[in-house]
């Protein structure tokens, strides 16, 4: 079976991991569709080649970079019809133009192509149009969903899909991402964050958190955004500054290091009117790194963490530092966690699950 991944996240070297694994199953000829890059708040993130074996890897450039429900590939049909894909999986929202565009180019090019989109929407939101119109086109004329988490597949039931939906969560190499000896050699404690500097992934109470946990630590902010100076000044004001590090951005490929050098991950993310966490893949990389992590109440972060972790009510300043301070003090309790959730990635969040469960889905749909 032919099979045409259509992916702006797969920029990302670290992603491509689970691509290689899935060109090696039998009976698949993979193709894999990028743009050269793609700007968002944090900047602009250029395509990574890391894991290019064993696959076809097609870079387009596309119409309207950076607005992310209004971008599309203009060269698509002309790939469609040079490749005629037997499956077409969309790693995009059912309600964007890119989606959209895509399914409306293979019902006309390829009739007969099995169809897959993915979502990561958690919460039930009505869109205007020409949104709305869309997504009940491509929910119409697809196959099959994949679905970040339970949340999403609700979502998608509540606004009447009702063909296949399957869980498709982040996967990652664990040979890769793998706990260090080095931590015991410092003598001071390092928290860390990751992510995008943006007011819903709570560091402004991590900061405020911070003021109430003594001892001899430090904060990596790793990740860039337009919260970036207000933190700075938030930092500085609250007497922090020579105490908070920002990093910047790291290369996917530096990921594993940056893990490695902390005793303690953090996500403080917080929910908004029209979001809320999606998933958490920075957890996921922390636990297999053997971090303890701790993460807020928001979406799917507990289902993440699991008892992997510690969960605190999102928002909450004083429960937030009270769980740092657990930790900091008691080596004990954050060699558990770290044994625990090294464990708990192994069970649920490798490439090699994730690539199983989608070639599980692309056989079911050839039948």
């Amino acid at each position: 079976m032919r099979v045409l991944i259509i992916s702006k996240a797969l920029l990302v070297g670290q992603y491509q991991t689970k691509l290689e694994a899935l060109a090696r199953k039998p009976n698949l000829q993979l193709s894999v569709l990028v743009p050269p890059y793609w700007r968002d708040e944090r900047g602009v993130m250029n395509l990574e080649r890391a894991h290019l074996d064993g696959y076809e890897f097609f870079v387009e450039p596309i119409a309207f970079n950076g607005h992310f429900h209004l971008y599309y590939y203009p060269s698509l049909s002309k790939i469609l019809a040079r490749l005629r894909p037997d499956i077409l999986h969309l790693d995009e929202e059912p309600y964007n133009l890119a989606t959209f565009h895509a399914v409306w180019n293979a019902r006309r090019e390829l009739p007969r192509a099995r169809i897959i989109f993915f979502t990561w929407q958690n919460l039930l939101r009505r869109y205007p149009p020409p949104f709305s119109q869309m997504e009940k086109y491509v929910y119409a004329n697809s196959d099959r969903a994949f679905a970040a988490n339970q949340a999403a597949v609700q979502t998608l039931r509540a606004k009447g899909f009702m063909k296949p939906i399957q869980i498709e969560r982040y996967g990652l190499d664990p040979q890769l991402f793998f706990p260090t000896e080095k931590k015991s050699s410092r003598d001071h404690f390092s928290i860390g964050f990751a992510g995008r500097l943006v007011q819903e992934k709570g560091i402004q109470y991590l900061l405020r958190a911070l003021t109430r946990v003594e001892g001899d630590w430090d904060l990596r902010i790793l990740g860039s955004g337009p919260l970036r100076d207000s933190l700075a000044k938030q930092s500085s004001q609250l007497g922090l500054a020579a105490r908070v590090k920002f990093l910047g951005s790291h290369a996917s490929s530096e990921m594993p290091g940056f893990f490695n050098s902390l005793d303690l991950f953090v996500l403080p993310s917080i929910s908004r009117p029209n979001w809320q966490e999606q998933f958490g893949r920075v957890l996921v990389e922390a636990m297999a790194c053997g971090v303890p992590v701790i993460g807020s109440s928001s979406g799917e972060i507990p289902n993440v963490i699991g008892d992997a972790g510690m969960i605190v009510p999102e928002k909450n300043v004083q429960a937030l530092a009270e769980a740092i301070r657990a930790l900091v003090h008691d080596p004990a309790r954050r060699s558990n966690l770290a044994a625990r959730g090294r464990a708990r990635v192994l069970e649920n969040f490798t490439v090699t699950r994730v690539v199983d469960q989608t070639y599980a889905a692309y056989c079911e749909l050839m039948k």
